[in-house]
């Protein structure tokens, strides 16, 4: 019986401390040196938002289109939504496990709900409002979402669904955070909305450029400021991803001074409470878009933006540049090696080495 135990016992000590060790092997961040670009397509077309939905790369475009490039047949689907003689602008999109979904960005704002093969659309939310431009779009589940657009009162302007995605309502003013004049977003890659669980970060630029941060889905609202640079229309946060809870990038700058980089890129360990500005006057200039890489603890970033493609695997500190083609908005990874990148013209898949 002793010598039983003392076997369990042993094999037990084994079989944690073989845990422990593949635990560490999957939070080993694996610093990459080059990458491959693979082109998927090219065309004339402008493409800000892209969500990967298995084998499908689903993409919002300019010109009322919107489809997906399907990575194991490597052909691409496209279709045109027409409404009146409208010119549409897609720049949001998310998807949940029965749909996916494309928001406009000018008045009107216009949320459609499309079938995963893409043959099917259904307007499920107008808004009319000279004011109206949406910038971004996220569900925390297959029947919550969030979509914000630029004030059109004092207030955020938030939509939200609890149906998944049939039906969307605004968020009232009473329930809205205040913003500044001219403090607003930009749809520049579909990130200024970020959701971890039901822990929810929203980021401002222009006047200002602050985090909005709710852990209840959008009930209420917690407001912290930014030292990224701001005080003109065209500054302040552009694009934000956070690896948790409490681990978060900021990253924009100035698009009237591309190649400007400083005060345009900081990092969170507080889940957005404080900031701190993060190898300022070095690396990239104007960013668009900002990614964790997956299973890198945190440590693995990559952007893209006016200076090009840039690794970090720091955290932040010290970057890599490992392409300078500017054409690219956003980008979103299929595996921890692996990523798709959109933008003018064109679709591309990195590999990463």
């Amino acid at each position: 019986m002793k010598k039983f135990v003392l076997s369990v016992l042993f094999f037990s000590i084994l079989h944690f401390s073989d845990a422990q060790n593949l635990n560490k092997n999957k939070l080993k961040q694996t610093s990459f040196s080059s990458i491959i670009i693979d082109t998927l397509f090219q065309d004339k077309i402008s493409i800000r938002a892209i969500v990967i939905d298995q084998d499908k790369i689903w993409y919002a475009g300019d010109k009322n289109r919107f489809g997906f490039y399907d990575l194991k047949s490597n052909k691409r689907n496209e279709k045109t939504i027409v409404e009146d003689t409208l010119q549409i602008e897609f720049r949001s999109i998310a998807k949940t496990s029965n749909y996916i979904y494309v928001l406009s960005v000018a008045n009107p704002g216009l949320l459609y709900q499309i079938s995963k093969d893409g043959k099917k659309t259904k307007l499920v939310y107008q808004e009319k409002n000279t004011k109206v431009f949406f910038d971004s779009m996220q569900f925390w589940n297959d029947k919550e979402g969030i979509a914000i657009g630029d004030p059109i009162t004092d207030c955020l302007s938030i939509i939200r669904t609890h149906d998944g995605g049939n039906t969307w309502s605004k968020l009232p003013d009473t329930k809205a955070p205040k913003v500044f004049e001219g403090e607003a977003h930009f749809a520049a890659s579909n990130t200024n909305i970020i959701v971890k669980g039901n822990d929810t970060w929203i980021v401002s630029g222009g006047k200002k450029s602050r985090v909005f941060y709710s852990s209840n889905k959008g009930n209420s609202w917690d407001i912290y400021e930014t030292p990224i640079i701001q005080g003109k229309q065209m500054t302040g946060i552009f694009t934000a991803d956070f690896f948790d809870a409490k681990n978060g990038f900021v990253a924009g700058g100035n698009y009237e001074a591309l190649n400007q980089n400083s005060e345009n890129k900081a990092i969170t360990s507080d889940g957005g409470k404080t900031w701190k500005l993060i190898a300022n006057n070095e690396a990239f200039g104007y960013a668009s878009c900002v990614q964790y890489v997956p299973n890198s603890n945190g440590k693995g970033i990559i952007v893209v933006g006016a200076s090009g493609l840039y690794y970090s695997s720091d955290g932040g500190l010290n970057w890599m540049q490992f392409s300078n083609d500017p054409s690219f908005y956003t980008i979103r990874f299929i595996d921890e090696r692996a990523a798709i990148a959109a933008g003018r013209n064109k679709m591309i898949r990195i590999l990463f080495k």
